[in-house]
Formats: C-alpha cells, sequence, structure tokens
C-alpha cells in the first residue's frame, strides 16, 4: 500500500463566497448579528476567552450585547445547513469516503442553572484519572482524508441528551448523512462502502447491525479484555439438539486461545515503525438480552465482522506500545484490505486535532451560556468559522512571526489559515446590512433586587432500574 501523501483539492473564492451566502440563509433570527458573530470568530487570529472578546473585532459592527442576544433569540435552520455542508466537496481515503464518529464534551460542573447536562466522561492528567464531569456532550461527525494533516470536514453535530445512548444516536446521524451524501451524489451505486470508524466507547457491533441495509463498512477498536467467537463448526444433520450459534472462543487476554490468523501481513511506517497487522475472518461477539439488546424481540442476531490484531514497533508517546484489537463488520477481507482498514482507522485521530483546535483557537467551549440552545447555536457557529477556513486553505495568506517556517500554501494548519483569513474578505460579498444604532438598555433600576431567581437543575442519574432521576434538582432562594 502506497504510503505517499495526496493533497485534497481545494475549492477557489467562489465555493467560499457562495457557502458564506448559503449559510447566511440559513439564519432565519437575527441573521446578521449571527454571521458577524461567525465573521469576527473566523478572523481574529488570537484564541477565543469570551463572546465579548469577539465585539472588539473589525468584522463585528454590533455591540457586545448583540452576540449575547443573537445566541439566546436568534435561530439557525440547522436541516438546511445539514445539506449545505454535505454538498460541499469532500476528501477521501484511498477512493472512498471515511467518517471518524466521536463525543467532545463541554464541561459545566458548576452551571447548576443550566438544564439538560449529562455526565461527560473526562480524562484528568495522569495515568488512569478518568473521572464523570457535569456538561453537554457532543457527537460529531466529520470525513478524514489522507496523508499526514490535522484537517477534517465536519458534516453533523448533535448534542446529547441524558438519556439517550451514544451508538443509537450516532446510527442515526450516519443514516441521515449517508441520505444527504447521496443526494449530493457524493455516493452512487457501484462506489466502495463509505467506513465508518468509531473507537472503543462505541458498540460497534451493534452499530453495524443498527446500519446493516447502508452501503457501510463500521471500523472500531475493542477493548483488550473482550472475547469473540468463531463461526459454529458444521455438525451432521442426524445429531440431536439444538444448532450451535457460536464457534471456539478468541480470548484477547489469553494468547493460547487464539487460532492461526487469516492473513498476516508487515508494513513500514514512519511514525510508528514497523506494523504487524494480523485478521481473524467471521468472528462475532456473543449477545444477551441486557443493556442496549434488552428490548430486542426474539432471538438475537449473530453480527460477524473481521477481527484484527495491530502491533507497532514503537509510538511517539512510549517505547512499548500495547497492541490495538480492531473489529471491521466487512467480512472475507485480502490483506491489502486490511491493511486500508486499520490505516483508516488511525486516520480517526484527526478528529481530536479538530477538538483541539474548535476548544483552545475557536473557543467553543469558551462562553458560559445558560440555556443549552444557544450552546447550539454557537456550535453551529463554530462550525461554520472552521468550514470557512478549510475551504480557504489555498487563498490565505501566510501571516507568520520570524520563528515560524515558511511552510508550502496546501501545507497550512488550520492555525495559520485563520491568521491570514483577514486579508481575503475584502474579495468576499458582503452579506449583512449596516447595523441600526440605538442607545443602551434601562437595566436593572439601581438598589433593586432579583426576585426571580434562575431555577437550578441536577444532573440525572440512571438507577438500576434503567430509569433516570434529577438528584439535587431544587428552586433557588
Amino acid at each position: 500500500m502506497s504510503l505517499l501523501h495526496q493533497h485534497t483539492p481545494v475549492e477557489p473564492l467562489s465555493t467560499l463566497a457562495r457557502f458564506r451566502s448559503q449559510f447566511h440563509a440559513c439564519l432565519t433570527t437575527r441573521a446578521d448579528a449571527l454571521f458577524e458573530v461567525c465573521e469576527a470568530l473566523v478572523s481574529t487570529p488570537t484564541p477565543v476567552r469570551h463572546l465579548a472578546q469577539l465585539s472588539l473585532e473589525p468584522e463585528h459592527h454590533r455591540g457586545h450585547g448583540s452576540a449575547y442576544a443573537a445566541l439566546a433569540h436568534g435561530s439557525i435552520d440547522t436541516t438546511q445547513l445539514r445539506s449545505i455542508l454535505a454538498s460541499l466537496p469532500l476528501p477521501r481515503f484511498h477512493g472512498r469516503i471515511v467518517l471518524a464518529c466521536d463525543v467532545s464534551p463541554w464541561l459545566r460542573p458548576d452551571a447548576w442553572t443550566s438544564p439538560d447536562r449529562a455526565w461527560c466522561h473526562t480524562y484528568g492528567r495522569g495515568t488512569g484519572q478518568a473521572e464523570m464531569v457535569p456538561g453537554w456532550p457532543y457527537s460529531m461527525i466529520v470525513a478524514l482524508e489522507e496523508g499526514s494533516t490535522s484537517w477534517t470536514a465536519p458534516l453533523d453535530l448533535r448534542r446529547l441528551h441524558s438519556d439517550e445512548d451514544p451508538t443509537t444516536v450516532t446510527a442515526h446521524q450516519v443514516r441521515q448523512l449517508i441520505a444527504r451524501l447521496i443526494r449530493a451524489e457524493h455516493h452512487q451505486q457501484g462506489d466502495p462502502d463509505i467506513v465508518v470508524v468509531v473507537d472503543a466507547g462505541y458498540d460497534s457491533p451493534r452499530l453495524a447491525y443498527l446500519l446493516a441495509d447502508l452501503p457501510v463498512q463500521v471500523v472500531g477498536r475493542l477493548p483488550s479484555n473482550r472475547v469473540l467467537y468463531g463461526p459454529a463448526e458444521h455438525r451432521p444433520i442426524s445429531a440431536n439438539g439444538r444448532p450451535p450459534k457460536h464457534g471456539a472462543a478468541l480470548r484477547m487476554a489469553a494468547p493460547d486461545t487464539w487460532p492461526e490468523p487469516e492473513t498476516v501481513t508487515t508494513a513500514a511506517t514512519r511514525r510508528y515503525g514497523s506494523a504487524t497487522a494480523r485478521s481473524w475472518d467471521r468472528m462475532h461477539p456473543r449477545l444477551t438480552h441486557r443493556s442496549a439488546w434488552a428490548e430486542h424481540p426474539g432471538e438475537l442476531p449473530v453480527i460477524e465482522g473481521t477481527l484484527v490484531l495491530l502491533q507497532v514497533q514503537a509510538l511517539p508517546s512510549r517505547r512499548d506500545p500495547k497492541p490495538l484489537w480492531l473489529w471491521s463488520s466487512a467480512t472475507g477481507m485480502r490483506s491489502e484490505q486490511v491493511s486500508q482498514m486499520w490505516w483508516a482507522y488511525l486516520r480517526r485521530f484527526d478528529i481530536e486535532h479538530t477538538f483541539r483546535f474548535l476548544k483552545q483557537s475557536l473557543g467553543w467551549n469558551a462562553p458560559r451560556l445558560r440555556d443549552p440552545r444557544s450552546a447550539d447555536r454557537w456550535s453551529w457557529l463554530v462550525v461554520v468559522a472552521y468550514t470557512q477556513l478549510r475551504l480557504a486553505r489555498l487563498l490565505a495568506r501566510q501571516v507568520r512571526l520570524p520563528w515560524h517556517r515558511l511552510v508550502e500554501a496546501d501545507r497550512m494548519s488550520p492555525a495559520r489559515v485563520r491568521r491570514g483569513f483577514r486579508y481575503i474578505r475584502a474579495d468576499l460579498p458582503v452579506c449583512v446590512g449596516a447595523p441600526k444604532s440605538c442607545g443602551p438598555g434601562p437595566g436593572r433600576p439601581v438598589g433593586s433586587q432579583n426576585k426571580r431567581p434562575a431555577p437550578r437543575y441536577g444532573v440525572p442519574k440512571k438507577n438500576k432500574t434503567g430509569t433516570t432521576g434529577h438528584p439535587g434538582a431544587k428552586q433557588a432562594g
């Protein structure tokens, strides 16, 4: 398999201008105020810490109160915006579409007056410092591209509610996204299946079962303590008893239970050294009527796939890396297909770079918003700002400090494109009108007290019966 970097074609200025006009049409209420917030967000070269900071940018012609009012009372046609994002040119990985799905939390541990918070799984500093923190989890789907890059193409965003299962919600997102991609003619009959890559936090076999009627191949990582079973052995017709559904067990933590692999491939990589992949065909987990399968009617299915053990020579962060267990919903895979599968999974980590840029540079989780619907509007503005940067990869000039290295135009990072985005705004059409002058609001009278304090909300927990409750919910005051 060739590991050469293939650059993704970037659309010219006309595509960027058309996308901005289409986005402005999606803003149904307080359109100009929301558009100017996004303008200031994508043009400022410094990290965003709060909304008032954006009102000081030259692209924002309104007061800082308009930004908060637009997020609180504005509206965005997200259905139309999702279709617009799906109609843009998408990157390809070895000639096929590869989608990465992941959940990123917007932590709000002290926001007692913010409703609909859920427990978000986060990692603290140090090994094994995982903890649950209240916040708003967001499920995002992006399209991946080849080569060593930190760019992705965000296509969908949805906030998870406290009583929703991430695997079920992701399956619904992927189903709707594939329908939009087919309407946009990104995927036609006869094209390779779309690869959906997820991490160990998802139930990969269940996700493959929910998407079995679509041209999708699910690739996910499995914990190293799982047990999978091979196909049931053939037995004569004259044998008595119920026919078996499962074959020999493969315990990932017990190498003596591993049968002979179907394929063994070794590839030399620049970043990980020598990588060896062993695969076993038609491996499936044993399902039980518990957790997500508790309400499944009838007999539980047998979800077969390809199990891959990937072992690399070294990682940038550790010299003795642990083996990686991957599972794919495709069966009968050849050696080159197995190699493309685990390479597609390694590209999944590009979405982590996207999350880091959205939060550290664009300030995705910087505003202290009370209403989760305002947080949803702000999240979509951040996604639109990132999409504009992606479309301007070959258009923005390099604005660098003396110690910054000069790079090629198609190798610029999102941060570098953002520093030079302000210089191409003169060539873009103006979508907003002039703001109307008005005086400041009256505000609260001096000496008065707030007689209607905001209600306080707890974070729901699941009890032993599977229902959710709201512990600690009370009225302030």
